[in-house]
This record gives structure tokens, sequence and C-alpha cells, in this order.
């Protein structure tokens, strides 16, 4: 949620802030503010409800020099969206100025004291009580600022990012993180800030991921420090990050959403470039070779994640069990963190997370790490705090996703579960040769028939039109292919907001079939597999109802294309494969449907791209 960047140098701070904001405002677009010290030592906030479009603005006419400065693009949790609940919030005196991204869940308790102090608030929201209560413990010990952060932060309960300045200090920047990213990037007599990388791979490829428990002080003219909250100073790694710029761009097309789509031949291609031996068809994990016992002893996995990633674990609990013999549970996160699991030193946690900061994610990784569980996550964001916390893992290797409906994480995951149930199966030899080796050859060919499927997509444009009018969708799958129903209909709500649901193909007559009428369309996925008969048999009692059925077919199929009312068709490929295939066309489906209806595909209301809060 919320984005954070920060700058400290010798350049002008506003339209490096600015810039970052875009690079940032899918994590939120609620509200955006920035907070600049000028040359004569005032503290200049300015503050916009809406989009970093909406701030720029309002700051046409507005004093925007200085040199250090920080900005917030905000995803609303503690108050409404509005001027005064967006940040930087003041504190009382107007001296220090502070962003945050996180929830203080102590904040109801810490205000009623410092209300009882004599300071008085401006907005609702949890942030500003952090700022009140680092200047009151500031002004009443006669602290530095750095100090009186580290006491505030004692008696705060919760998670953050901060970054805070102060006007009589205007040569540094101090930040601190608990549960929730931020990323400093050091240049040449300057320093840089975000949420990730993505704001200050422009500026400079250095940077330093800061740990829980982190305090940094970004100040002119000397190294940064970073201690934690006992003062004890700390020595964090500097890493070299490689963004290319043009991944943060559209690149000519309407939205990121449509680019990233488009791109997931490509993304397909790198995820699998030097783990899958073209000349051997090999399958090659480092994960595996490193903790093969932990992997091979296993009793069971569980797979933890939440929304597209959840989606993503089903087909991977399939395929693992299928392959590997191994049984599988898939949990939400958000669940199985508070529900007490039965967690032994005997099982694999597997956490997936696109942004590797999921904050229900981290806490059953937490769970699971003190239980004694070996963890392995699977992540797209390099850096991230999943990676940092598990034992192994696998990189989806699909570069940024800008648009906050999740579309090539979800096959670059569901490519990393493939290749690691083959790499397990044939340690284990729980699969013949000729099968593992058939299912790597068609993974080779997999970026080729995405990019198949990506020349109807005018086709499919043309056909969303008609479906505009719909207000409730139903999604139907089986085996491989239930959780694609399911991630299909996710899309459609998140970007268009017509009500969707996936179910399996056979629960339909459990209930959903009393809401079929000529008004409900009927997505089906529908290929050549094992239960393509059952699944015949779903699409002609939709029919029989005088539903509108989009079916999902096997190229040549001629008995479903003469019931259905559209028909998308897909290259033939092996059953355990369909998801990387069949899941294209649903995106566009909803990509199209929702351009139609005129809605902000990047940008959904009420959504952002990284959930780092409960």
């Amino acid at each position: 949620m919320c984005g954070i960047v920060g700058y400290i140098g010798c350049k002008d701070a506003f339209p490096i802030l600015i810039k970052g904001l875009r690079r940032l405002e899918y994590r939120g677009y609620d509200s955006a503010g920035v907070a600049l010290v000028d040359t004569d030592g005032k503290l200049n906030v300015y503050k916009a409800k809406g989009k970093v479009d909406d701030l720029v603005s309002y700051c046409e006419d507005k004093d925007k020099t200085g040199n250090i400065g920080i900005a917030h693009t905000r995803w609303a949790t503690h108050g409404e969206p509005s001027v005064t609940n967006a940040h930087p919030h003041y504190s009382q005196s107007k001296n220090l100025a502070i962003i945050h991204n996180g929830i203080i869940e102590n904040y109801a308790d810490l205000k009623v004291k410092l209300i009882a102090k004599g300071r008085t608030f401006q907005s609702d929201t949890d942030t500003e009580v952090l700022v009140q209560l680092i200047e009151y413990i500031q002004e009443r010990k006669e602290l530095d600022l750095l100090t009186a952060v580290q006491l505030a932060l004692h008696e705060v309960i919760g998670a953050y990012s901060i970054a805070l300045i102060d006007r009589r200090t205007p040569d540094q920047i101090i930040a601190a993180r608990k549960q929730s990213p931020l990323v400093v990037g050091i240049g040449e007599d300057e320093f840089f800030l975000g949420s990730d990388a993505s704001p200050i791979a422009e500026y400079t490829d250095k940077v330093v991921y800061l740990e829980d428990g982190s305090i940094a002080v970004l100040k002119k003219g000397e190294d940064l420090k970073v201690v934690n909250v006992l003062n004890r100073r700390l020595n964090p790694e500097i890493q070299t990050v490689d963004i290319k710029l043009g991944q943060l761009e559209k690149g000519g097309y309407p939205h990121f959403m449509l680019k990233e789509i488009f791109e997931q031949p490509d993304c397909i291609t790198n995820c699998m470039r030097g783990r899958i031996n073209e000349s051997t068809d090999n399958v090659v994990l480092s994960a595996v070779i490193d903790y093969k016992k932990q992997l091979l002893d296993a009793n069971r996995f569980i797979i933890v994640a939440c929304g597209t990633s959840w989606h993503a674990a089903l087909i991977g609990k399939q395929m693992i069990e299928n392959f590997c013999r191994i049984p599988v549970e898939v949990e939400y996160a958000s669940e199985f963190r508070y529900r007490n699991p039965v967690i032994s030193s005997k099982d694999v946690v597997i956490a997936i997370s696109q942004s590797g900061e999921t904050a229900d994610t981290l806490a059953a990784v937490k769970l699971a790490k003190e239980n004694g569980a070996f963890i392995y996550g699977i992540c797209n964001a390099i850096g991230s705090s999943i990676p940092r916390m598990t034992n192994t893992g696998s990189y989806i290797h699909v570069g940024p996703e800008i648009g906050v409906a999740s579309t090539k994480a979800f096959t670059g995951q569901v490519t990393v579960l493939t290749m690691l149930a083959l790499a397990l199966a044939k340690e284990k030899n729980t699969i013949s040769t000729s099968e593992y080796l058939r299912i790597v050859k068609e993974l080779h060919e997999i970026p080729d028939k995405m990019s198949k499927v990506l020349l109807q997509n005018n086709r499919i444009a043309d056909l969303s039109r008609i479906f505009t009018y719909a207000r409730n969708f139903l999604y139907l799958g089986r085996g491989y292919s239930y959780p694609v129903a399911l991630e299909g209909a996710l899309k459609l709500k998140e970007i268009s907001y017509i009500h969707a649901e996936g179910y399996p193909a056979a629960e339909m007559k459990h209930g959903p079939i009393a809401l079929i009428d000529s008004d409900m369309p009927v997505v089906v996925i529908a290929t050549h597999n094992a239960m393509y008969e059952k699944v015949l048999s779903n699409i002609q009692e939709v029919k029989a109802r005088k539903g509108k059925v989009i079916a999902i077919v096997t190229e040549g199929d001629d008995t479903i294309s003469r019931i259905a009312d559209e028909v998308i068709e897909l290259p033939p490929m092996i059953e355990c494969l369909e998801p990387l295939i069949a899941t294209i066309p649903l995106q566009l489906l909803a990509y199209h449907i929702a351009v139609c209806k005129g809605k902000d595909v990047d940008q959904p209301r009420n959504l952002a791209k990284s959930v780092t809060v409960e």
C-alpha cells in the first residue's frame, strides 16, 4: 500500500519526487503530497486528493524550491481519502513532516495521551499520531531527531515504513521500517528513498534494502548510517539493482496491463532461462540442488499465498501431488497465520508473493519458521522481505509489474511451480523419463503458443463489447482449469467492477445454476483433456437455461463450437500446462470489457498493487 519517495542532494528535489511518485502510483492513488525544505529553511507541505497529476496541478503556482524532500502517494487505511488525511503530515509546530506506509495499531491510545499533553490534531490518520509523538519526545527531552524517532518507535505497535524531515536540520532525512519495505539509493553526494527500487533505478544502481527494525540516516555529505532502535550500528549490504527503465514505461501501449499481458512470452522465456537446459532437456533449480534433502524428506508441502498468488498455488498443488506424490495443502496466508496451524520441522512451507512484501504472507512465513518448517519463497521483487526471510526459493524474473491486476506474475509463478514439481519428481523418481521429457519439451514451446493466442487480441476486444452490459459472470473449469476460472473471475472483478465467480464446473449444479438466465454470461474452459465430455455436459446445462457461453476450446474443436455463443481457440498442449495459455484470453477479456466500460484499468478503485498492511 502507499508509496514513499525521498531525495537529498544538490539537485532540485521536486521533479525527482514527482517522477518517483509516478513510478509508485500503483501502490496507492487516493491522494498524494510532498514536503520540501526551501533555501530559507521553510518547510512547505503540499497535498491533493486524487492522483499524482492532481498534486502537480495544485503545485503549479507554489514554491517548489529545495534540495531535500519527501513525497507520498496514499492508499487509505485510517481516515477517508481527503486533503487533510493525505501525507505528509506536519507536527504541531510545523518543524517536522512525516510520510508513512503501514498501520500504527495503538494509535488511538497514543492519541488520547498526546491530547492530554496538549497536542492538537488536524487529521484522522494514525500517521499524524506518530509525528506528534516524535515531536513531543523531542521537545520534552531536548533530543536530536534520530534519538526522538528511536524512543517513539519503542512505543509504537504495528507495521511501518516512515520518512521524516526537520526544517531545523535540512541536511538529513530519517527513515525507518518494520514489516513494510523501504529502499535507500546511494548516488554521488546524494541519497534516494523509495518503497521499492523503481523510483531510484534511473539515478543509481546502488541500493540498500533496509531490514526490519532498521533506522537509516541519510545525511548530505556523509556515508549512509543505519542503526536499530537501540542505536546499535548496523552494516547493511549495498546491492546492485538492474531495472531496465523501459520496463517502467508503457512503451506505446494504452495501459500497463495490456503491455504486461503482451510481455508474457518474453517473461516466461526469462523465467526459464538458465533453468531448463534445451540441449539436455533438464530442469535445474539451484534451490532443489542445494536443499534437496530438506525438500525430498518433507512429509507435506504447505503453500501460503493471497489473491492471484493463491490461484497459482492451487495449480502448483496439483502438479506437485501429481508428479512428486507429496501431499500439498494450499492456505490463504491471512487465515493460516491466525488459525494456530499444526506445523513441524518435517513440513516445507512455500510462500508465494509477487511483491515479496505481502503482510499476511510475511506473517505466515514468520509463524512457520518459528515452528521449525523449511521455507521456500517464490517472488518477483529481488531484495524484498520474503526472499530475505526464507531458507531458499526461486525468483520468477518477469520484471516489474505496474498494473494493479496481476497478469505476467501469475504465469511466472505457475512456470516456477511447474519447474519445481518437475525437478523434485525427477529426484524422487516419481515421474517416468518419457513423461518428464514430454513436459519439458512442451514448456519450451509455451512462449510461442502464448504469442499465438495473443494474435486473437482484436477479436477478443470485439466480442468483449457484447458483454459490457452484464452485471454478473460465472467462470467454470475442472482440474487444472478450475484455478484458471478463479483467476479469470478475479481479473474481471478487479478492473471492470462486474461481479464474477469462479467455480469447479461440476459444482455449478450445487447452487450457481439457479443464477443462470439469458443475462448471465458463462465463461467455460473446455479444452480437450480428460474431462472434456463432462465439461461439455456442463455447457449443455447452461445453454438449456438460455445462458450465454464463452468457451475456451482447443483448436479444431467442432463440437463445443456449435453450441457456444462465442469461442476462443487455444493451441493443443499437455493438460498440466494449459493454465499458462488458458489464462491469457481471460486476461484480455477482462481488460477489454473494463476499457469498454471506461474504467481505470491500471489503477482500479479501492485496490493497490502490494498489500503491505492487514
